[in-house]
């Protein structure tokens, strides 16, 4: 007879309830676990069986078969250790606890500690979708399976303490429920107040931030290209419930989520420029999340933007235009949000001093044209906003009046995302520059003499269809900043403006 123990397994972001079916027969002793485990699955026989031995229970030396239904789909990971331990303890009668509505994930060691797995919280969530009563986790997942009511979730450090608790002889109390709360305030963010001169390039970022707008800084070295990007969480409106739960998800998938649970605060993702376009994008047989989707709602900082692989650089075309990244291995298609704030910073020439007032350029013209050339056409199409930072004068760094404060400039940013939040609401649309076609028609109402410059602009600057697009999902930001309900003319202008750089640097 078999015995059924549930489990959750997980494909990228996707979940899916499976059960582990152990099975004891007289013969010849033989541990086969099928349902297409991968090899570390494959090698929880070891570890169960030393964790059985070594815990006072009786090793079952016949033929035993575990299965993992479903059988079509690949099962990953360690973490089916505690539900095949909890299965063959009932097959041989070791165990007689009802379990039919709980579930067990978990890597075990030798002893039967257990150890924390990838992807709990979403096997806690699909858990309670499948209408299952409790759920027994690893300790140390324990503050990010907290975030989910409606479930009863104990986590264990060893073996022992399931048994104890399944026995009825040491019962568990299930962890508490630990509420949401947004942080209103970012004491380890780096304030704008430390930023000296530069208006026009903070103001550029302050709209992308009010409008999730992707933006490009192009300038000379020193000139504060960093200092501003760096700067840029501390302005973004805080995350919500659903924000924070999505982009928790890909932390704990992925590996890479910290002690306290659920993320409060706007991932801030700044890979070096020899990242891989596998490392940006998600890679392995069973692809991990990349950078770009650990950048989920949150800013996705590309400095020094041209020495990155053109590959690395091209991958991003798709996500940046769709929100998500689909990404295709023998196995299946994965697909991973992707909705990002791009900022990309970068020279003007390998020198870094084209344009520059004071110092002189040295670069050869093939040169500068073969380093502009390695930022594609079409991936500057996708970026909003284009803006040059000049370089900052010394009476300007020795001003001791105070700069405007990150937080004054968020409360900005929020007033403008609260009208962008009662403007799509009941849509998946979250900001200005996530707006679909048809919203674009009809929230992006302009006036008369705004009509006759955008023509007049679209025709003289040879502007494509998504650039058209883009100056009007900016325009929208700014109009809202100004609390207009129509776009005029100067915020066209404006938009426009952010829309020109690239023909002062890529075409001589």
């Amino acid at each position: 007879m078999a015995f059924v123990v549930n489990s959750i397994g997980y494909f990228g972001l996707h979940t899916f309830p499976v059960e582990v079916e152990a099975d004891v027969s007289f013969g010849k002793f033989k541990f086969d676990i099928v349902g297409l485990p991968d090899a570390a699955v494959s090698e929880s026989r070891e570890r169960v069986r030393a964790a059985i031995k070594n815990n006072g229970y009786e090793f079952p030396s016949v033929h035993i078969t575990v299965n993992l239904a479903p059988a079509d789909v690949r099962k990953e990971g360690p973490l089916y250790d505690l539900p095949i331990f909890v299965a063959l303890l009932k097959a041989s009668r070791q165990l007689t606890a009802d379990v039919r509505k709980t579930a067990f994930v978990g890597e075990l060691s030798l002893s039967g500690y257990v150890r924390p797995i990838n992807g709990v919280l979403p096997m806690v969530m699909k858990a309670k979708e499948e209408g299952l009563h409790s759920i027994f986790i690893p300790f140390d997942n324990a503050s990010e399976a907290a975030v989910v009511e409606g479930i009863e979730v104990y986590a264990v450090h060893h073996v022992d303490e399931v048994m104890g608790h399944l026995n009825g002889t040491d019962l568990l109390s299930p962890i508490e429920h630990t509420g949401f709360s947004a942080l209103q305030e970012h004491p380890d963010y780096l304030d704008f107040a430390d930023v000296k001169g530069q208006e026009n390039a903070k103001r550029a970022v302050e709209i992308a931030a009010a409008g999730g707008h992707n933006i490009l800084m192009i300038g000379s070295p020193g000139s504060g290209k960093s200092m501003l990007a760096k700067r840029i969480p501390s302005i973004l409106p805080a995350l919500t419930f659903e924000e924070a739960l999505e982009t928790t998800k890909i932390y704990s998938v992925a590996g890479a989520l910290q002690e306290g649970g659920l993320l409060t605060q706007r991932p801030f993702r700044s890979p070096h420029h020899s990242v891989s376009a596998a490392g940006l994008a998600g890679g392995g047989v069973i692809p991990k999340p990349g950078e770009i989707s650990l950048a989920h709602n949150g800013v996705l900082f590309l400095d020094e933007l041209p020495e990155f692989s053109r590959q690395a650089m091209e991958i991003m075309r798709q996500p940046l235009e769709d929100g998500e990244i689909h990404i295709s291995r023998v196995f299946g298609t994965l697909t991973y949000p992707s909705s990002v704030m791009l900022v990309a910073a970068m020279n003007p020439c390998p020198c870094g001093y084209r344009g520059h007032p004071k110092k002189q350029c040295t670069c050869p013209k093939a040169s500068a044209e073969r380093y502009l050339s390695k930022v594609s056409g079409p991936l500057l199409d996708r970026i909003d906003i284009h803006i040059e930072v000049a370089p900052v004068a010394y009476a300007q760094l020795r001003n001791d009046t105070p700069a405007e404060s990150s937080a004054v400039i968020r409360q900005r940013v929020e007033k403008v995302r609260k009208i962008q939040q009662e403007r799509f609401a009941g849509t998946a649309t979250l900001s200005n520059a996530r707006m679909t076609s048809a919203q674009t028609r009809e929230f992006c109402v302009l006036t008369r003499d705004a009509e006759a410059l955008l023509r007049d602009m679209f025709d003289s600057l040879n502007l494509s269809a998504r650039a058209y697009d883009k100056i009007l999902h900016v325009a929208r930001t700014i109009s809202d900043m100004e609390g207009q309900e129509k776009i005029d003319e100067a915020q066209i202008f404006e938009a426009v403006q952010y829309r020109s750089l690239d023909r002062k640097f890529w075409e001589y």
